[in-house]
């Protein structure tokens, strides 16, 4: 299939402002009581899911990334919401959020 400028410009018409946020494993994730934290941080994101704060929610397995999710939220408030996860807080994650596009409709598959 060829996509033509049109179609192209059609869909960035329909983008919306998003946030992309990245979370990087630090050393720290050894630390005692980690997997309690953890715990706590897949509470947090599966309910700010549930909450339709995160419209995307993908954890990476990897042991330098975490995750990867797109919050429904401008950037500053993003950065305030991760900023309040255990695992960032207790230093086992940093978080890097970044505004980002996306569009309507979009979906992983089923």
């Amino acid at each position: 299939m060829t996509v033509t400028d049109e179609q192209i410009q059609a869909l960035a018409a329909t983008a919306k402002p998003f946030s992309l946020v990245t979370l990087r494993w630090t050393p720290e994730r050894a630390m005692d009581g980690a997997a309690a934290i953890e715990l706590e941080h897949q509470r947090r994101m599966v309910t700010l899911r549930e909450d339709g704060v995160i419209a995307v929610l993908c954890p990476v397995l990897s042991d330098t990334t975490a995750g990867v999710a797109i919050l429904t939220v401008p950037v500053e408030e993003a950065a305030e919401v991760m900023a309040a996860d255990p695992c960032v807080r207790a230093g086992m994650m940093t978080c890097e959020t970044l505004p980002c596009l996306g569009f309507p409709g979009d979906a992983l598959p089923a």
